[in-house]
């Protein structure tokens, strides 16, 4: 009898939906072998809400890798400006007859970094 009791008031108070081993307190499969993550805010759902120092520090970072992507992109159409004046130069000498190696070369060089140029330009943050 005093049992049946004991089981009563386990069910009543909710301990008797303690989670298993190897839950989490929703029911849901936990990997033993798993860390704890223990955010600094927990926002809806137990989601890991950033701060306003961590929102700060990624804007920063954006803005660096903006101003590099920029360096970067100034550089190469520079770079693209001097092998087009190359190019057009190299085809300047050359007549109907010739064809030059120099002027093929320079070619694929300025389609490579053009293609690389417009891929830097797609990949904003």
């Amino acid at each position: 009898m005093s049992r049946l009791i004991i089981f009563a008031l386990f069910i009543s108070l909710g301990i008797g939906s303690l989670p298993v081993h190897g839950q989490d307190m929703g029911g849901r499969p936990v990997d033993p072998g798993a860390t704890p993550q223990f955010p600094t805010h927990v926002g809806e759902m137990g989601q890991h809400q950033p701060n306003e120092a961590e929102r700060k520090l990624e804007r920063e970072q954006q803005k660096k890798r903006n101003q590099e992507r920029q360096a970067d992109l100034k550089r190469d159409t520079d770079k693209l400006l001097l092998l087009a004046t190359q190019l057009k130069q190299a085809v300047d000498k050359s007549n109907e007859h010739t064809l030059s190696v120099e002027v093929i070369k320079k070619a694929g060089e300025i389609e490579k970094l053009a293609k690389s140029v417009r891929q830097k330009m797609r990949d904003e943050d």
